[in-house]
């Protein structure tokens, strides 16, 4: 008798386990077989994330909400660069999807090592960009010297990323940073300044523009120019500001003009008033960028506002 109980209990035991195991096996293929898909566009609620009103990178990307169809009752965030790399950074940190309005050169690719550019089929951002130097009309002839080396200035997107990466990671200012890296590269000044007579106390007043690219560029060359004897002065203005106050002879010179799409607007309303001293830099770019965890590749991934 204790042995048939026993078995039958052993018996019981088998049956109940094997319905355990059926059951979470069915569970396990199901989930296995179902893959989640994320709205991004509904995710982000419909909004990409800005810089400050009236930049160029602003108005591509009201162009490009009129072109896209699938961009249609989406909205354009306007802030400041800095609130859109805090919002950038904390979606980073907690895996969550966004979409900034992006450029590079920027500290943000340094710091970030997981973000893409959303590919642009209809070209409304354009292709590689390049950062051009502009000069008031009698530069060149009124003080020849300072002409010289804005004209000689040349450098890379790595250049401009590191004085960048290193203020906003050690709060340093980047008119500091952009001393010492002067002080770092002894070689290409020197190709900058190779022909240049002393200043001799010659005064230079370059425009600039709030991006830290421009802070990056304008403190370099301020810091080379006051090496060479001058006397400089860097004026932050907006955008629009800088390219009049270019044309109207205002200022010398801005190392800001960048082409063909970004400024092309401001740069062609004042194209027959000032000197284009050709690039200063190379390998820029803008657009729609998102973090790689996000699973789509293309604006046209997007989805409009119902």
């Amino acid at each position: 008798m204790l042995f048939n109980n026993l078995r039958w209990k052993k018996f019981v035991f088998f049956i109940g386990l094997s319905l355990v195991l059926i059951t979470a096996g069915c569970g396990s293929d199901d989930t296995a077989g179902e893959s989640e898909e994320i709205n991004y566009s509904e995710a982000v609620d419909y909004t990409i994330t800005g810089i400050e009103p009236g930049a160029g990178l602003t108005i591509t990307t009201e162009k490009a909400i009129q072109e896209y169809e699938n961009l249609a009752g989406w909205d354009l965030e306007l802030s400041s660069t800095g609130a859109m790399v805090t919002e950038l950074g904390q979606a980073i940190d907690n895996e969550e999807p966004i979409v900034v309005t992006g450029w590079n050169p920027h500290w943000k690719f340094v710091k970030y090592d997981n973000l893409k550019y959303l590919e642009d089929p209809k070209g409304v951002f354009g292709g590689e960009e390049v950062i051009k130097t502009i000069a008031r009309k009698g530069l060149k002839e009124e003080k020849p010297d300072a002409y010289k080396i804005l004209d000689q200035f040349y450098w890379e997107v790595e250049d401009m990323e590191s004085i960048m990466y290193e203020s906003s990671e050690t709060g340093a200012e980047i008119q500091e940073v952009a001393k010492k890296w002067v002080e770092d590269n002894p070689e290409k000044v020197a190709e900058w300044t190779e022909g240049v007579e002393d200043g001799d106390g010659v005064s230079v007043e370059l425009i600039s523009i709030p991006w830290d690219t421009e802070r990056a560029s304008a403190y370099v060359m301020a810091e080379v120019l006051e090496q060479k004897g001058f006397n400089v002065k860097v004026t932050p203005v907006d955008v629009a500001v800088a390219f009049e106050a270019i044309a109207n002879g205002e200022g010398d010179a801005s190392l800001i003009a960048w082409m063909p799409i970004t400024h092309k607007d401001f740069y062609e309303q004042y194209e027959d008033q000032f000197d284009d001293l050709g690039e200063n830099l190379k390998g820029a770019k803008i657009g729609l960028v998102v973090p790689d965890y996000m699973d789509i590749d293309s604006i046209e991934d997007l989805e409009p506002k119902e």
